[in-house]
């Protein structure tokens, strides 16, 4: 699923053993219980046609603080994302899910400067996107403009790996808003991935729409 983005590239970073949460993986299938967006009824752009996952890629990201992503993905760009105090993900929590909504390859510098702008704002107007209006999530106790998060995902596609695929370099905002039923997640990004030798790289813009998971609404 990765391959519009990067060539492929070749990497010596050395071996790791991929992370399980909750027994996701790559290679695995992931159950999920449809009630977790049929609750939010109407009002949600979520939307899933199916309660089975296939895995066949998965990312991870080392924050600052000590803690990690896990994400999880289908070849439909479905994201299953989990945190934890580990980089084995056997201490995880705050589960989401997310599907693709929009993707766009700007132009130029002008449209990448027009987008940080607005991931910058404290409510990001959807309506380009055929979205509603999102308050931010991250830094939502200011009102003040706030510039995105900036990490690094590396992208593991084997199991068996030892080397990963390729990193991506994103610049994002997570956005909520609530609902009658619950909350809906926006995810909006700017992914750049990382260029290997003699490639070149497509830089995109991104809006995810997500769900919250609570940890009985999914098995693997």
């Amino acid at each position: 699923m990765f391959k519009k983005l990067f060539g492929k590239a070749e990497t010596a970073e050395p071996a790791a053993r991929l992370a399980q949460v909750r027994n996701i993986t790559v290679g695995r299938t992931v159950s999920l219980d449809p009630l977790a967006w049929r609750r939010l009824g109407s009002e949600t752009a979520f939307t899933l046609d199916r309660d089975a996952l296939e895995i066949t890629a998965q990312g991870s990201v080392a924050l600052d603080g000590g803690q990690h992503v896990h994400r999880f993905y289908t070849d439909d760009h479905v994201m299953l994302q989990a945190m934890s105090d580990d980089a084995s993900g056997a201490e995880a929590y705050d589960f989401s899910l997310f599907i693709p909504w929009s993707s766009a390859y700007p132009p130029g510098e002008r449209e990448r400067r027009i987008w940080r702008d607005r991931l910058s704002e404290p409510v990001f107007d959807g309506a380009a996107e055929d979205l509603p209006s999102y308050p931010r999530f991250w830094f939502a106790e200011s009102d003040a403009r706030q510039p995105p998060v900036t990490l690094w995902e590396t992208i593991w596609d084997d199991r068996a790996a030892t080397v990963p695929y390729g990193r991506i370099f994103q610049t994002c905002m997570l956005y909520a808003r609530d609902l009658s039923g619950g909350r809906e997640l926006m995810l909006a990004l700017e992914m750049e991935p990382e260029k290997a030798p003699g490639k070149t790289a497509d830089i995109s813009h991104e809006i995810m729409v997500g769900i919250p998971l609570e940890v009985g609404e999914f098995t693997a």
